[in-house]
């Protein structure tokens, strides 16, 4: 395919912010109409020493009434402590005063199966994904119908 005159197509490795934002606000723009609530709520939740370095956060947003987490990560030396169930309900407490009424998420075979199903999170999807690996996808209804 050719693209019209005065076009090129560049692939680049680790986009800047202010282009993903560009892509974001666009896609943003283009859904609007098809939304009954088309806001947006980028956020981090995180867990700093003394010195303010994280040690452990939660990475998330809320659109079209869906809560994702995207990242959830606590230090190996802070593991097992409730660290990560705080995060993830914090998570959750902003998303339903966002006005979420289900929260999704994935993680690998190797990371965190067993811990959101103890939250109510239920698996809906799985891929082989890396290899010998698998990649599952949770969701959990945040607020009752």
């Amino acid at each position: 395919m050719e693209l019209p005159p005065g076009l090129r197509l560049n692939f680049e490795n680790n986009p800047s912010r202010e282009d993903r934002n560009f892509i974001d606000e666009g896609l943003g723009a283009y859904n609007a109409p098809f939304l009954a609530d088309n806001r947006y709520s980028y956020f981090g939740v995180f867990v700093r020493d003394e010195s303010q370095a994280i040690r452990a956060g939660l990475i998330g947003y809320c659109y079209a009434g869906w809560l994702f987490v995207n990242l959830l990560w606590v230090h190996a030396d802070l593991r097992r402590l409730g660290l990560g169930q705080m995060l993830l309900g914090e998570a959750e407490r902003h998303g339903i005063e966002f006005g979420c009424h289900s929260s999704f998420l994935d993680t690998f075979s190797f990371q965190g199966p067993d811990f959101y199903p103890k939250f109510g999170y239920q698996e809906f999807a799985r891929l082989d994904y890396p290899p010998d690996h698998q990649r599952i996808f949770l969701k959990k209804q945040l607020i009752s119908e």
